[in-house]
């Protein structure tokens, strides 16, 4: 297999698993204010006033050190400043500790998904103002509110179950979805102030969450059981309740549900799992591509006719393993995202150990550039290229959506997983205390 770069060692990692959805300022979100001298501001200009303070960024998630990396989000990527996302690590151990069912659930996850590591951060996004970030902390089993400047939590929200994972923001930046993967529940959460604005029932654990529909409707993908050796084809009915729920975003009434075993049945495909992992929308959300357990590569489903139209295999790796429990957290490729234009997809070939650009309209895949474990994989601010996280060498990387080639890597916190868009003060270098 032709390589862009030379193969690096690495480490073999664990994975929790997307809709791009900056939490910024939106239209119609500023009132008209009076000006100086009595004049009167538009609801343009004051947002433009406001824009001018606010600093667009990419949150990096270091999942075993419990920390955000704050990075640019376009240019040279540099870092910004750090936050300590478990300021209250004692406080919520001690809890753990003295509850011998929460210490079970704490220790499996651990010994699971954390393969010997506990999962500090998994998901994050940063409320409309960017004066705080919210994440969802698996081994905690909650959603947290920490204000930037200080670096203290605002508010905090224990997740039903014992483990809270994949998130997603309502494009007015002013609700967050939240996957509970032990209670097979979604809750629905107010940015400000933290409190449940709603939740519905999903599949067995879910885990990606897509608001469509320009935020009437929000998406869960439930995974079922990625955690037993039981990986052989003949043992997938061991995997439970794999299906994605549709729910109304205001009434958490559940729309529709699909599926994608009888889906990908009727296209010929038995043999891929419906475990579905990342997903990518087209800009018109008239097709949306996915990734499945233990298969290189990706799946295209036309929401509007309800069927599978294609499926990419895309290059093995010669030194990745066809042992299907090598697999971690029964993850073969694990992480896409979209152009703008929606004409190319960035695909992280997580056990295969590359990234490439796919040409969307025939499937064509670019150069195959190496990267360790990479683990999630997003678009960067202006739009040019794909950033992933490579979790096995602690850094994340930008691609060029035009030529499929790296552009630069930057070193970040241990085990980087998701990676997003989101707003600090213009002049925020840190938290002023821990």
């Amino acid at each position: 297999m032709t390589r862009s770069s030379t193969r690096r060692p690495h480490r073999r990692r664990a994975f929790g698993t997307a809709a791009l959805i900056a939490a910024g300022l939106t239209a119609g979100a500023l009132p008209t204010v009076p000006g100086p001298a009595g004049a009167t501001e538009t609801p343009k200009q004051a947002r433009e006033a406001a824009s001018e303070e606010l600093k667009e960024v990419f949150f990096v998630g270091n999942n075993w050190e419990g920390t955000a990396d704050v990075i640019n989000s376009r240019g040279d990527y540099a870092k910004i400043g750090r936050i300590d996302m478990i300021p209250d690590k004692k406080e919520r151990l001690w809890e753990i500790y003295l509850n011998p069912v929460k210490l079970a659930f704490f220790l499996g996850i651990r010994s699971g998904p954390g393969e010997g590591h506990d999962q500090y951060v998994d998901d994050m996004y940063t409320t409309k103002d960017g004066k705080s970030v919210v994440a969802s902390r698996p081994s905690f089993a909650d959603v947290v509110s920490i204000d930037v400047e200080s670096g203290k939590v605002n508010w905090r929200f224990p997740v039903s179950g014992f483990r809270s994972d994949h998130m997603a923001v309502s494009p007015d930046g002013t609700q967050v979805a939240v996957s509970s993967s032990i209670s097979n529940t979604v809750h629905v959460l107010d940015m400000a102030t933290g409190k449940e604005a709603g939740k519905f029932r999903t599949g067995d654990k879910p885990h990606e969450n897509v608001y469509t529909d320009g935020g009437k409707y929000l998406w869960n993908m439930a995974i079922g059981e990625v955690n037993t050796d039981m990986d052989a084809p003949w043992q997938d009915f061991t995997k439970g309740d794999r299906r994605i729920t549709v729910a109304d975003a205001k009434t958490f009434e559940t729309k529709k549900i699909i599926d994608m075993r009888e889906r990908l049945d009727a296209f010929g495909r038995k043999d891929l799992s419906d475990a579905l992992r990342p997903v990518a929308f087209t800009p018109d959300e008239s097709k949306m591509y996915f990734q499945v357990s233990f298969f290189n590569g990706f799946v295209e489903y036309d929401v509007h006719n309800d069927k599978i139209t294609r499926v990419k295999t895309l290059p093995k790796n010669p030194d990745t393993s066809d042992e299907r429990t090598t697999y971690v957290n029964d993850s073969r490729h694990h992480g896409m995202s979209m152009s703008p234009r929606g004409d190319k997809l960035c695909i992280a070939g997580t056990m295969d150990d590359y990234v490439t650009v796919v040409n969307r309209e025939t499937l064509q895949e670019g150069p195959l550039v190496a990267a360790s474990k990479p683990y999630w994989a997003t678009v960067s601010g202006d739009g040019k290229h794909c950033v992933v996280s490579e979790s096995g060498t602690d850094q994340v990387t930008a691609i060029d959506f035009a030529t499929g080639e790296k552009v630069i890597s930057i070193p970040v916190g241990d085990h980087p997983q998701r990676v997003r868009l989101g707003h600090v003060p213009t002049d925020w270098t840190g938290p002023t205390t821990g």
